[in-house]
């Protein structure tokens, strides 16, 4: 029986991955330098990536980018990001998950600063029992301790939860704790590989909630 439901956020509620890397490639361009997208896309859905942006732009600059510059780049992001709308069939999912008396939580590897005023901002803060962010645990994706976290504070068990992932490290996050997934690639994430998956879609407004849930196994 599905009983909860456990959303990512970046890419996935609100379209956040693009402006991150617009920003990023703002400041990349300044320098004349060029970000590589082969790169950027090891980032996406994780806070413990190897490859990162700032040494990679210092090393290629020969100096380490200042506290300022740094701080100038992520308030572009912010300002970009404040301008986003949710994602369509967002509200109509949240919507119908209320209706169906589920849970929500939130399952992110950003801050719980970043999520949680994006949510306030969309009037969203109060519709999540759980707010589970990089800030909860040791490791983010793809490890399945933001999953295992989420899935404790709704108190429900892996396999009366479905997931939903914008991102391969995500899909592989929620399906190491054993938890269902739906896969909606955005335009970052789309030539990833889906395939362990339980359902890709092109977007959350492809389908109903129901349909989608039936699709899932529920």
């Amino acid at each position: 029986m599905l009983r909860a439901l456990i959303f990512d956020f970046d890419g996935l509620l609100v379209d956040t991955e693009s402006t991150a890397l617009r920003s990023w490639q703002e400041l990349y361009d300044a320098w004349g330098q060029a970000l590589p997208l082969d790169s950027w896309a090891t980032t996406i859905g994780t806070w413990d990536a190897r490859w990162d942006p700032a040494t990679d732009l210092s090393e290629r600059i020969g100096r380490a980018l200042t506290d300022d510059e740094l701080a100038e780049r992520f308030a572009r992001e912010t300002e970009l990001a404040l301008a986003l709308p949710l994602l369509p069939g967002v509200r109509a999912h949240l919507d119908a998950a209320r209706a169906q008396g589920l849970a929500l939580a939130i399952a992110s590897s950003s801050s719980a600063a970043w999520v949680l005023g994006h949510l306030r901002r969309h009037d969203l803060a109060e519709t999540f029992a759980c707010v589970i962010t990089r800030d909860d645990v040791a490791r983010t994706k793809p490890d399945p301790e933001l999953y295992s976290a989420a899935l404790a504070c709704l108190h429900v068990g892996a396999d009366e939860a479905l997931a939903y992932e914008d991102s391969v490290l995500g899909v592989a996050a929620a399906k190491a704790a054993g938890v269902r997934v739906v896969a909606v690639p955005g335009p970052l994430t789309r030539d990833g590989d889906f395939s362990a998956a339980d359902v890709v879609l092109g977007s959350l407004a492809d389908a109903t909630p129901e349909a989608i849930w039936r699709a899932a196994g529920f």
